[in-house]
């Protein structure tokens, strides 16, 4: 792969050497008294079929990558509001893909009908106030429809209604992992500061304020079904970036401040493993495991577990060295399983006493 990526850089420096050769050549004043004649007609034909072609072959890529790749796209949305979202980005991709190949068959269709020739005289317009207007107006239009719906969604998404009587939940982000701190029987969270760490208080929870004394800190995520959850967000050290893709939820994790997103889980990851396109996924991924631990057991080297779909947590920032591996599990309860599981977990001043 070196070897080739070499050979094209040399191939990809010859043709610039070439072209820079070619842009010299031209910048010389012209010997004969016609300068009118820069290419021959049949340079002007090869280069105005050669754009059509290439028009035609960006199309032939855009088509490849959606039949080749178009099945690594996240399944159905995990919470209620990324209905919302999924539709914004819809709308937003087929405007946009739709101009594209709009524009770029006009760019190179016209590239290729009015290629140069003699008995052709090209005619400049210095201004055309009316195509002005039009190609100014039209995108400034789209542009702020685009906007006004994305700042509505945003504002859907972002209210939180106390009535609903949310379940307060902290992410914890620090190089390079996550922790979950549950707000307990009063549903709020005690006061925290990085410098009351210490030892198992890995969160640096005041174990003086009777709100952290009932707190909960885990290592796995545990969601209500059709319950609002309003997560309360720190970082320890770095900027991070909460990032729950099967929920369309991201929020960033700033140093010093906490900031908050909210969410209502709308399929349990029960229900989410049994959704078509994700069994799908899991055996294409496992069908790849499988071949590959033939060979690692040829070599006699320990084999890949078969891998089980299971909803995230990620870092969405390049935080450092091990960003790649920050994550945690999140699972999505129905109420009465998270009520068990949630009273199986030791409270903050339960730990500290045991140790």
């Amino acid at each position: 792969m070196t070897a080739f990526l070499i050979i094209l850089v040399i191939i990809l420096f010859g043709v610039a050497v070439w072209q820079m050769n070619k842009v010299f050549q031209l910048s010389k004043s012209p010997k004969s008294e016609d300068s009118s004649e820069i290419a021959s007609d049949s340079d002007n034909n090869t280069q105005g079929y050669l754009m059509l072609a290439f028009v035609f072959f960006i199309y032939g890529i855009l088509a490849y990558c959606f039949w080749e790749w178009g099945d690594v796209m996240l399944p159905v949305s995990a919470s209620e509001h990324g209905i919302q979202i999924d539709q914004l980005m819809l709308t937003s991709m087929i405007i946009i893909f739709a101009v594209g190949i709009f524009t770029q068959w006009l760019l190179h269709y016209f590239a290729f009908v009015y290629r140069g020739s003699k008995e052709k005289k090209a005619l400049f317009y210095a201004e055309n106030h009316r195509l002005e207007f039009i190609w100014t107006i039209i995108p400034v239009i789209v542009l702020a429809a685009l906007i006004i719906y994305g700042l509505f969604t945003w504002s859907d998404i972002m209210y939180v209604d106390e009535d609903e009587d949310p379940l307060v939940v902290e992410l914890y982000a620090y190089q390079f992992d996550w922790r979950a701190r549950y707000s307990g029987n009063d549903n709020t969270l005690g006061k925290a500061n990085v410098r009351l760490i210490e030892g198992v208080n890995q969160l640096g929870v005041d174990i003086s304020d009777p709100n952290g004394q009932d707190d909960k800190v885990v290592n796995e995520l545990h969601l209500p079904l059709g319950r609002k959850v309003l997560f309360k967000m720190r970082s320890q050290d770095v900027l991070h970036s909460a990032y729950m893709p099967h929920f369309r939820a991201q929020m960033n994790c700033v140093p010093g401040m906490i900031t908050q997103f909210a969410f209502t889980p709308s399929m349990t990851t029960n229900d989410m493993r049994m959704n078509d396109e994700v069994i799908a996924k899991v055996e294409h991924i496992n069908q790849i495991r499988r071949e590959k631990n033939i060979e690692l057991l040829a070599k006699g080297e320990e084999v890949l577990e078969m891998y089980e779909f299971d909803y995230l947590l990620l870092c969405n920032k390049i935080c450092g060295s091990n960003h790649f591996n920050m994550q945690m599990k999140i699972i999505v309860d129905t109420e009465e399983d998270y009520n068990t599981w949630l009273a199986e977990q030791a409270t903050i001043a339960e730990t500290i006493k045991t140790k």
